[in-house]
């Protein structure tokens, strides 16, 4: 599965810092110095709708990590995943009569035109559930064969026993945990399962359903959090930087997950720093699928709004903040994005060297883009206000929002 074009990351002068950020299995903030090469996973979609602001709000986190990665002049190997297989996708396509996979193919060219849109860096390896199956079977087949796994009725389930790290991404209790598994696509309540908390590796088909040859599992479909596991070893290999997504995956799948590889591997921990990003609302409820209350970067791209006041948008929220999407926050936005195209348009510029050490500062704290926003605001209002004599300043700045926060002036 291909990804989406990548726009040029301008050079700033100078060096950037290391990253410092909050890791949700710590529950404080870590510096994160990785070698030449730093690696990231982000968890993907599952492509049954459109890219809403939630959605953007969580890629636009990790394009910020790989953006301060870049400036400290090291390479990012990026990965995420698209969950192309899924009771969710399946679910969606039975209701609307359309055929699953053209629905997949369809959603995530739409989501790839998104990201494009937004200028999001694109990871290196984008890679679909299904096209990962060969590699997952292998995996289930030797937690079973180490006695880390069972079979129930055809299916097969994780012990999550086995791992004695299990909890430590999340930081949950047992009953948090089973009332989360109920929510979020786990069966707590199967009768036979060892621990409640099993999740599976492996279903057997189930009539009308896809499936595939599991080799010694049978025919079936692989469980939601082993897909990602595959990937990341499969590219990343253990102890990756840092492993990504929405706060709603802390548990299970970034849970589950790393127990999987874990328990696959002997090595700990799967990756250096969980990080998640907080989740957006409108009209008072978390913006979701299930809830229906969406607002569509797509539709907001049709409506005429620029991508570059959409991301200012989402960068004025901390990454980590739950927030509220409303029509005076993307208001906002496009002033501020005009009155920065103003400051830049000037031919002379107020001074701007130490505006790149501000946003570079700030982004290394826990990737606080408000702060960075400000200090950029900072410097339009005294470039309006007075102006100055430097001729480079302008263009400066203009590589800098670039480079550094994806916004194209």
């Amino acid at each position: 599965m291909h990804a989406w074009p990548a726009s040029e990351v301008p050079a700033l002068p100078g060096k950037g810092r290391d990253l410092q950020i909050h890791d949700t299995a710590t529950q404080g903030t870590i510096t994160l110095a990785p070698g030449p090469v730093a690696r990231i996973y982000v968890c993907g979609i599952t492509p049954y709708d459109a890219t809403h602001i939630g959605h953007a709000a969580t890629y636009n986190a990790f394009d910020l990590v790989q953006r301060v990665w870049l400036d400290t002049k090291r390479q990012v190997h990026y990965v995420q995943n698209v969950t192309d297989v899924d009771d969710p996708l399946l679910e969606r396509a039975r209701r609307d009569g359309h055929d699953w996979t053209e629905l997949a193919e369809r959603e995530t060219a739409l989501f790839r035109e998104d990201m494009t849109a937004l200028r999001m860096l694109p990871p290196q390896h984008y890679i679909g559930a299904v096209e990962a199956i060969p590699g997952i079977v292998p995996l289930v087949e030797r937690l079973r064969d180490a006695g880390a796994a069972y079979e129930l009725e055809g299916d097969v389930y994780f012990s999550v026993e086995c791992d004695p790290h299990f909890g430590g991404v999340s930081n949950l209790d047992a009953e948090a945990m089973r009332l989360l598994s109920a929510e979020r696509g786990g069966d707590p309540d199967r009768p036979g399962k060892k621990n409640p908390l099993d999740p599976m590796l492996w279903m057997a088909a189930r009539p009308g359903e896809p499936s595939w040859d599991g080799g010694s599992l049978g025919r079936g479909r692989p469980g939601w959090h082993i897909e990602c596991v595959a990937i990341a070893l499969d590219h990343l290999g253990m102890g990756f930087d840092i492993q990504g997504g929405g706060s709603d995956l802390a548990f299970p799948h970034h849970e589950m997950g790393a127990s999987h590889a874990q328990a696959l591997t002997g090595e700990f921990p799967m990756a250096k720093a969980y990080v998640h990003a907080g989740m957006v609302a409108l009209d008072g409820e978390k913006m979701s699928k299930s809830k229906g209350n969406l607002v569509f970067v797509s539709a907001l791209r049709r409506a005429g709004v620029d991508p570059a006041a959409i991301r200012l948008a989402l960068l004025s929220h901390h990454y980590r903040a739950d927030w509220e999407w409303t029509d005076a926050v993307l208001a906002e936005a496009v002033t501020r994005l005009e009155r920065w195209r103003a400051a830049v348009s000037r031919p002379d510029g107020a001074p701007a060297d130490a505006l790149v050490e501000e946003v570079r500062e700030a982004l290394s704290n826990d990737l606080d883009a408000p702060a960075a926003l400000a200090a950029v605001d900072r410097w339009a209002q005294r470039q309006l206000a007075a102006g100055g004599d430097d001729a480079s300043a302008p263009g400066l700045v203009s590589r800098t929002v670039d480079a550094l926060l994806g916004v194209a002036l």
